[in-house]
C-alpha cells in the first residue's frame, strides 16, 4: 500500500468533500481516504497492483472536481491566498452594483429621495417599468460577475452531487426568474386597454431582484471573510516554513561559496556566521556558540553548543562562528520531518468529525427537499406563489453545509499548528483528540524523568581525608575510563576546579571497578565486590553504602594500601522541572505511573522525589507493554511517555504514545506524539492543548448544527403565525456569518497558553535546629548563615554563637544531608539536627 497526497480543486463546502471522498473510495485498491476541505487536499492509501493515481484523478474529475498528485517535497499551500484574491476581484464591483439595486428594491420601505424617472409611484406609476428594468440590469451584472456560483452549482446538480453553490444558485436564480416573470406581468399590465395602477405599483414593488442580487453578494462577502480566516489557520505551518534558510555557505574545493540550501549534500562543510539560520542537521567541527532552538524545541533560552555537539536545521546561530559537517539535508532534516508531521496531522481527520461528515453527505439533497416541501405547503395553504417562492428561497440560502464541514478541520489545523510552535508534534488528528481522554500516563524513568546520565551527589571522606583530596584521587583514577560514572566524577571535578594528580597503569576489572597508580601507590575505585577482593569490608562503610543505595544512589568506594579513603555516590538525577510537570499532570486529574528496567531502590527514590505513587521496576520491554495492556483491559485510556528502544512496544500499544524528542528514532517512529524538546512539562501542555482543541471542536459542531436546525425551519416559515418571517437576503447574511464564526472561533486556539498551576494548598513552614561545632567568632556565624541561606526553600536563618546552633525556617523542610553538606562546605561540623 502506497500513501498518496492529492491537491483537489473545485470544493466549496462539506457536500463537495463528501462527494470527493465517495468518488475516490469507489476506485478499487483505495482505502483510508481523507479529504480536507480546509486545505483542498486528499490523502489515501493505494494498492498499486489494482489501480494507479491517474485512475483516482479521473474518478474525481468525473464527479466534477479537479485532482492532481502532490510532489514529495512539502511546499507552502497558497490555494487560500489565490481564493482570497479571486473573491476580492469579484466583491468590489458586486458591492458597487448592489448599493443602487438594494436602494431601488427597498425604496418602498423608506421612501427616500429618487430621480423622477426612477420613481415607481411618480405620475401614477408611469415610470415603474424604468425602475424595474434598471434593477434587472444591475442584478444581471451582479450575477454575471459571480457566475461561478451558477456554473459550478448547476454542474454539480446535473452530476448528482449538489453542493452549497447549488443552493445559492437555485435560491438566487429562483428569485431572478421570478423577477423576470414579474416584469413580464408588469409589461402586460401596461399594455392592457385599461391600466390598473394599483396592480402596476404592487408588481413594481415586489420583483425580488434586490433579494436575488443581495444573496449572491452577501454569500461572496461571507466567502471572502471565511477565506481570510482559513488563510490564517495555516499561518503556523507558513511561519515554520519561513524559518528554513534559502541559501547556505559551504566550503568546496577549498573555497567558500553560497549555494541554494536545497543543493547542500551530506558531508558538506557548512559555515555558520552570527545570526544565520542553520540549513542542515549537522555536527560541529569547530567553534562555540549559543543556538536559539525555540522554533523547533520550544526552549525559551539559547543552548550552548561546541565541538562535537549536533545542531538542528532551521535553528538560529548566536554570537559564535561555527563550522558544521552536514549529516542530514533536504527532506531528511529534523525541520523537514517536523513540517511533514504538522501537515500530516492537519490533513488528517479526528474521529469526532465522522458525525458531521455523515450529515454533510446528505445535507444538500435534504435542504432541496425541505425547500420544495415548504413551497408546496404554503401554496396548498393558499398564501400564493410569491410567498411560497420566498420561503423556498430563504430555506435554500440560509442552509450552511460549510459550517459543518469546517467545524473540525479548522480546529485541528490551528491546534496542531499551535502545538508545533510549542514543540509538541502530533502525527495525526486522532492522537490530538484521544489525548484529552487519557486518565493514566506511564512514564519511563531514564532519559524521560531523569537526565539519562549520572551526576555526583555525595562525597563522604574518611577521617583525616578532605573532600577535595577524595575527589581529586577519584578523578585521577577515572582518567582512563569511559564509563558514565567516570564522566560524572570528571564533570564534578572540573566544576570544582581542583588539581588532579597524574595517574599511571590504568586497569579495569569488569563488575568490580578500576584502579591506577598515583604517587607509586595503587588506588582502587569500585563497588562492594572490589572491597571483598581487597578484604576491606567494614560494617561502618557497608551501612553508609546501603543508606546511599536506598536513596537510589550508586556508591563508589575509594581505597589504597589496605585502607578505605571514603565513598563517592552518583545518581541519575531528575530533570529540572520534572517535579513541577508531574504536579501539573496530577492537577489535570491524570494518574502517573513509573515503569523502568532499573532496580527497585533507584526507582523508589526517583518516585519519592517527584511525587509519583505507583512504581514498577526491573521491567523488560515486554513487561512494560503487558502492564499497559492490563490497564487498558480495565477501561483506562493510557498514554506512554518514553525515549528508548525498550519503550517502543509500550509506545506502540498505548492509546497515545509520546516520545521525548531527544530519544531514539525507533521510539519516535512508534509514538503518536513527539516532543521536539527534552522537557517533561510539554506532556502537560499537550494534554491541555488537546482538551482546548476538543472543546473548540465541540463548540463549533454544536453551533453549526444548532444554526441549521433552528435556521432552516424559521426560513421555511414555521413561525409565520407568530409574525416572524425571514427574508432571503437576511438568510444569506446569516449563512455567511455562520461559516465565518466557526473559523474565527477555531482561530482562538492560536492564543492558547499553558495555564499556570494553581496552588491548592499553602506550603507548610518547617523549623529545624542545627547544632554546629567549630564556630569561634562572628565571622564563623556569618559564614554558617550564608551557607544555610543559599539552600533552596529557606525563608529565614538565625545563627547563635553562644548556643553553637542555627534556627532554620523553610517551606516543607530541608533534607539533613543538604544541611550537613552546606555546613561542611563552609568548614564546620553538624552534630545534630532537630
Amino acid at each position: 500500500m502506497r500513501k498518496l497526497k492529492f491537491d483537489i480543486s473545485g470544493m466549496t463546502c462539506a457536500a463537495c468533500q463528501a462527494h470527493v471522498q465517495k468518488a475516490a473510495s469507489s476506485v478499487p485498491g483505495v482505502s483510508n481516504v481523507n479529504v480536507n476541505l480546509l486545505r483542498n487536499t486528499m490523502e489515501l492509501e493505494l494498492d498499486e497492483a489494482k489501480a494507479n493515481p491517474q485512475v483516482i484523478c479521473a474518478a474525481i474529475k468525473k464527479a466534477g472536481y479537479g485532482a492532481r498528485v502532490q510532489g514529495e517535497k512539502p511546499q507552502e499551500n497558497d490555494t487560500a491566498q489565490t481564493e482570497i484574491d479571486n473573491i476580492k476581484s469579484r466583491l468590489l464591483p458586486s458591492f458597487i452594483l448592489l448599493l443602487p439595486l438594494a436602494y431601488l428594491g427597498l425604496w418602498g420601505l423608506f421612501k427616500g429621495p429618487l430621480p423622477y424617472f426612477l420613481n415607481p409611484v411618480a405620475d401614477n406609476g408611469r415610470y415603474a417599468m424604468v425602475n424595474v428594468l434598471v434593477q434587472l440590469m444591475l442584478c444581471t451584472a451582479i450575477h454575471f460577475i459571480n457566475r461561478s456560483f451558477f456554473i459550478n452549482g448547476l454542474k454539480r446538480l446535473f452530476k448528482g452531487s449538489p453542493n452549497m453553490d447549488t443552493l445559492v444558485a437555485m435560491g438566487s436564480g429562483a428569485g431572478y426568474i421570478y423577477g423576470i416573470a414579474a416584469i413580464f406581468r408588469l409589461a402586460l399590465a401596461f399594455a392592457a386597454p385599461e391600466r390598473n395602477w394599483d396592480a402596476i405599483m404592487h408588481l413594481a414593488m415586489n420583483v425580488y431582484l434586490d433579494s436575488s442580487g443581495m444573496i449572491v453578494v452577501l454569500v461572496t462577502f461571507g466567502k471572502w471573510l471565511e477565506a481570510r480566516a482559513k488563510r490564517r489557520t495555516s499561518d503556523a505551518i507558513s511561519k515554520l516554513m519561513q524559518l528554513a534558510p534559502d541559501t547556505a555557505s559551504v566550503m568546496r574545493d577549498n573555497k567558500e561559496m553560497e549555494i541554494p540550501a536545497s543543493e547542500v549534500v551530506v558531508g558538506d562543510v557548512v559555515l555558520l556566521r552570527q545570526g544565520t539560520r542553520i540549513p542542515v542537521d549537522g555536527l560541529i567541527m569547530e567553534g562555540t556558540s549559543w543556538i536559539d532552538q525555540s522554533a523547533i524545541t520550544g526552549e525559551s533560552l539559547p543552548v550552548e553548543k561546541t565541538k562535537g555537539d549536533q545542531v538542528i536545521s532551521a535553528t538560529l546561530n548566536g554570537p559564535g562562528f561555527l563550522i558544521v559537517k552536514a549529516l542530514h539535508v533536504g527532506k531528511d532534516t529534523t525541520f523537514s520531518k517536523i513540517i511533514a508531521l504538522v501537515e500530516e496531522a492537519a490533513n488528517s481527520k479526528a474521529p469526532i468529525s465522522k458525525l458531521a461528515d455523515q450529515v454533510a453527505a446528505v445535507f444538500v439533497p435534504a435542504v432541496l427537499a425541505i425547500a420544495a416541501v415548504a413551497a408546496v405547503t404554503w401554496l396548498c395553504l393558499g398564501l400564493g406563489f410569491p410567498f411560497a417562492l420566498e420561503r423556498a428561497i430563504a430555506v435554500l440560502v440560509i442552509s450552511c453545509p460549510c459550517a459543518l464541514g469546517l467545524a473540525t478541520p479548522v480546529a485541528i489545523m490551528v491546534g496542531t499548528g499551535r502545538a508545533a510552535e510549542m514543540g509538541v508534534l502530533f502525527k495525526n488528528a486522532e492522537a490530538l483528540e484521544l489525548l484529552h481522554k487519557v486518565d493514566v500516563i506511564l512514564l519511563d524513568k531514564t532519559g524521560t524523568l531523569t537526565q539519562g546520565q549520572p551526576t555526583l551527589t555525595d562525597l563522604l571522606p574518611a577521617e583525616n581525608v578532605s573532600k577535595d583530596e577524595l575527589l581529586s584521587l577519584a578523578a585521577a583514577i577515572e582518567y582512563g575510563s569511559k564509563h558514565p560514572l567516570a564522566r560524572a566524577v570528571w564533570n564534578y571535578a572540573n566544576k570544582a576546579k581542583i588539581d588532579i594528580p597524574d595517574s599511571f597503569d590504568f586497569q579495569s576489572t569488569v563488575g568490580s571497578g578500576v584502579s591506577a597508580l598515583i604517587d607509586e601507590k595503587r588506588h582502587y575505585l569500585g563497588n562492594k565486590r572490589m572491597l571483598e577482593t581487597l578484604n576491606l569490608l567494614d560494617r561502618h562503610w557497608m551501612a553508609t553504602a546501603e543508606k546511599l543505595a536506598n536513596e537510589g544512589k550508586t556508591p563508589l568506594f575509594l581505597a589504597v594500601e589496605g585502607r578505605v579513603l571514603g565513598i563517592l555516590a552518583a545518581a541519575d538525577m531528575p530533570k529540572p522541572g520534572a517535579k513541577e510537570a508531574i504536579q501539573h499532570i496530577h492537577a489535570l486529574g491524570v494518574e502517573t505511573h513509573i515503569l523502568t528496567g532499573d532496580n527497585q531502590f533507584t526507582a523508589n527514590a526517583i518516585a519519592k522525589q517527584l511525587g509519583v505513587v505507583v512504581v514498577k521496576a526491573e521491567l523488560l520491554p515486554q513487561d512494560k507493554e503487558a502492564y499497559l495492556r492490563n490497564l487498558q483491559s480495565k477501561g483506562h485510556i493510557v498514554a506512554m511517555v518514553g525515549d528508548g528502544i525498550n519503550d517502543a512496544p509500550a509506545l506502540a500499544r498505548a492509546d497515545v504514545g509520546i516520545a521525548i524528542g531527544a530519544g531514539t528514532d525507533i521510539a519516535m517512529e512508534a509514538a503518536d506524539v513527539v516532543l521536539a524538546g527534552n522537557e517533561l512539562n510539554s506532556v502537560a501542555e499537550a494534554l491541555e492543548l488537546s482538551r482546548a482543541t476538543l472543546r473548540n471542536i465541540k463548540m463549533n459542531l454544536f453551533w453549526a448544527f444548532f444554526y441549521n436546525v433552528c435556521g432552516i425551519p424559521i426560513a421555511a416559515g414555521v413561525l409565520y403565525k407568530a409574525g416572524i418571517l425571514l427574508k432571503p437576503a437576511l438568510g444569506a447574511a446569516a449563512m455567511s456569518a455562520s461559516s465565518f464564526c466557526v473559523v474565527s472561533n477555531a482561530l482562538r486556539l492560536r492564543l492558547f497558553h499553558r495555564k499556570k498551576q494553581k496552588e491548592t494548598t499553602m506550603a507548610k513552614e518547617v523549623k529545624q535546629i542545627v547544632s554546629i561545632e567549630g564556630m569561634m567568632c562572628q565571622h564563623c556565624v556569618k559564614h554558617a548563615k550564608d551557607a544555610l541561606a543559599k539552600l533552596p526553600g529557606v525563608t529565614s536563618v538565625e545563627v547563635f554563637l553562644e548556643n553553637k546552633n542555627a534556627v532554620l525556617v523553610s517551606q516543607e523542610g530541608i533534607s539533613q544531608d543538604s544541611i550537613k553538606q552546606a555546613i561542611e562546605d563552609a568548614g564546620y561540623t553538624v552534630t545534630e539536627i532537630k
